[in-house]
């Protein structure tokens, strides 16, 4: 079901991070290079970036190839505890029973794949991701096409911290109470 979800969600990033040229109402904050979206009616927030670098090679050499729209995610759901789920979407297919690196600082976290997304083991990766996001400055993410090329992707943490927290506490007052994660972005303002 996470996945069915995380293909609407990642349709909705997609028309306000700049991978396509127009707003959103669902783009309800912006923390310098992070993004907060909701879809209040199913009770799901999350945080958003698009890399600042990327680089593809094939045996070791810089190679040029078509991909789709690379984002990584923390997302929110009503009624779910814990530090969001971690997810990054490659914009490529994935080496079939490949693992994603994600480093930050002097920490590696692995990913499993499907598809074009990949995402952490569970909860408790989750969090200890989104720990290390908080305290670094910057997200490498490696991963391998199904054509044998190695991705590098490099996303900036900066808003990383404001905008996962805008996310998640939109989440945790949106049930019955009348907040949303737009609300919740309005009054850190």
């Amino acid at each position: 079901m996470k996945s069915f979800l995380f293909s609407g969600v990642l349709a909705l990033s997609l028309a306000a991070t700049g991978a396509v040229a127009q707003d959103t109402d669902n783009r309800v904050g912006a923390n310098t290079d992070w993004s907060v979206f909701e879809e209040a009616s199913k009770g799901e927030c999350w945080a958003v970036s698009a890399p600042k670098e990327s680089t593809i090679t094939k045996d070791g050499r810089l190679v040029s190839a078509s991909r789709g729209t690379i984002l990584m995610f923390v997302s929110f759901w009503k009624g779910e505890a814990g530090a969001g789920q971690v997810s990054f979407s490659a914009g490529y297919p994935f080496r079939k029973g490949s693992k994603v690196t994600v480093t930050v600082g002097n920490s590696t976290f692995n990913l499993f794949t499907d598809g074009e997304t990949a995402w952490s083991s569970g909860p408790e990766d989750d969090a200890k991701i989104v720990a290390a996001m908080k305290r670094g400055a910057k997200a490498v993410v490696v991963g391998f096409s199904s054509r044998g090329k190695r991705t590098e992707d490099v996303f900036s943490l900066l808003g990383f911290t404001a905008s996962v927290d805008g996310a998640r506490l939109g989440r945790d007052k949106a049930p019955g109470l009348g907040y949303s994660c737009r609300l919740v972005q309005r009054m850190r303002a």
